[in-house]
């Protein structure tokens, strides 16, 4: 039980500026996973992953997420690389993800989650820091792509077979 409580709880997206990303990103405390969106507003595709990240951040609310114009965090970003993920703990980028084709063919929450928990637990749902909850987190994103291609495939109802 007091594990649970110790948990830090962010579950939003926060947006931040170049001279906070130190204080907010790099010196996170070492149990915390934080995911960095490099964006630019009017650009389609960031909106798409922005869009996924919100539902992400209040799932797993112990996982911090934060966004930064592209340009204030690293000067004369390419626009072309945007949207890009930036993935850190203890200090350091453990992984990064340039666009959406980093996701699949459709962008959906679960399948960002899949991609960022390939390696490393960096979704964190509170419950507990073990690796079951990693694992548990894993099952759950799978059991939600499941549900929504079933969802999908009983929506077009019109004798849709996939014969």
């Amino acid at each position: 039980m007091k594990e649970t409580v110790k948990i830090a709880k962010f579950g939003s997206v926060v947006p931040i500026s170049g001279s906070d990303f130190v204080r907010e990103v790099s010196q996170a405390p070492p149990e915390v996973w934080v995911v960095v969106l490099l964006y630019k507003d009017g650009y389609q595709e960031c909106g798409v992953l922005l869009r996924c990240l919100e539902e992400l951040a209040t799932k797993y609310p112990a996982t911090k997420f934060v966004k930064i114009i592209s340009t204030d965090c690293i000067p004369n970003y390419p626009d072309r690389n945007l949207p890009t993920l930036l993935v850190y703990n203890n200090s350091a980028v453990k992984a990064n993800y340039v666009g959406l084709r980093s996701f699949g063919r459709r962008c959906t929450p679960e399948s960002v989650a899949l991609v960022l928990c390939q390696s490393d637990p960096v979704l964190n749902d509170g419950q507990n820091g073990s690796d079951t909850s990693s694992q548990a987190v894993m099952d759950g994103v799978r059991r939600r792509i499941l549900e929504r291609v079933v969802k999908d495939h009983e929506e077009r109802g019109d004798g849709y077979s996939s014969d």
